[in-house]
């Protein structure tokens, strides 16, 4: 079975889309399809004509031509048991716990198919049914790709619910530690901005007026002059949040590159540019980390609270930043 992207999209190039390339235009044009998807469909031939004839991806657009894309297809996806190592936190017959390692992607999507935390469960329980989705059975919250840390997932429905039900009424707990550029200029406060996509980057989550409402609660724990360790609480879960908030704030996550972290160690002066360049030598990927987990129990009602400890990643980075020395204390 394929997806429903292979029926042909016509559009109109404007005035404003005079000199854009075309797998840009049609990235714009289709939300739900992302740019490293557009331009995998403008490689087969005939999936795109401007003007009755077929284009490149790198083709630049004048204002009133015709442009007709068909998607190619995909087949539809499913989730298979794979035998892949899990750290699990703790367990019973309804829920389990798991510190996810970085560059384990959670369940199914385009682009990464298989390999996946849901696979992983898949084999190590069997088959299992809760929330729904046969592609993310059990999901009730999500971690990206590169953030390690602390998931509960569901085993059964009832628990799924429940689960799912706490989240959404703000009683799961989910605090986060993150290494951010530069220096707030409170140690505590909440970032209450609205969250999207993003219009111009489809890719990518931003704040956006009329978004939906994201809350994201900070409080600096170690100063490090062009950097920060803070700890962050997740009042709501929308997608990318703390790296959008952040970000938004001028504060963008070390090691962030698709939230503004390019080039920040070139703006750090002094002896502390050294230091800020060999932690972007150093490090790989956002430095995100899903530290504490607690919750009620689903079925039991009895309070379960987890902490994963730091990643080895996470843990140089803060031995560079903290240099042999005790790290100066945030105020108050």
């Amino acid at each position: 079975m394929s997806d429903a992207g292979t029926q042909p999209r016509s559009f109109t190039a404007g005035p404003e889309d005079e000199g854009l390339r075309l797998d840009v235009f049609l990235a714009g044009r289709c939300p739900d399809l992302s740019r490293s998807r557009v331009r995998a469909d403008l490689e087969h031939e005939g999936a795109v004509l401007v003007d009755g004839r077929a284009r490149p991806a790198s083709f630049r657009l004048h204002a009133g031509q015709q442009v007709v894309f068909v998607s190619a297809p995909r087949p539809a996806l499913s989730a298979e048991p794979q035998a892949i190592d899990l750290d699990v936190v703790w367990e019973d017959e309804h829920l389990i716990v798991v510190n996810k390692p970085v560059g384990l992607v959670v369940h199914p999507a385009v682009g990464h198919p298989d390999g996946t935390l849901v696979n992983a469960l898949l084999h190590r329980q069997g088959p299992f049914a809760a929330g729904g989705d046969p592609l993310r059975p059990g999901i009730v919250h999500r971690l990206d790709r590169d953030t390690s840390g602390l998931l509960v997932v569901a085993l059964d429905e009832l628990a799924h619910r429940r689960l799912a039900a706490q989240l959404q009424d703000r009683r799961m707990g989910r605090i986060y530690l993150a290494i951010s550029w530069g220096r707030w200029n409170s140690d505590a406060g909440d970032l209450d901005w609205p969250v999207a996509r993003d219009p111009r980057r489809r890719q990518r989550m931003a704040v956006v007026p009329g978004g939906r409402q994201a809350l994201t609660r900070y409080r600096v724990l170690e100063d490090y002059g062009f950097a920060q360790l803070s700890r962050v609480e997740l009042a709501t879960g929308r997608t990318h949040q703390i790296r959008v908030h952040f970000s938004h704030a001028g504060h963008p996550v070390v090691g962030d590159a698709l939230y503004g972290d390019d080039g920040r160690a070139r703006g750090v002066h002094g002896p502390d540019r050294r230091v800020a360049e060999q932690l972007t030598r150093l490090i790989s990927r956002q430095m995100l980390h899903a530290a504490e987990l607690h919750f009620r129990h689903p079925i039991t009602e009895a309070e379960l609270a987890f902490t994963a400890p730091l990643p080895a990643d996470f843990a140089a980075a803060l031995k560079l930043l903290r240099g042999g020395d005790a790290p100066v204390p945030a105020d108050g």
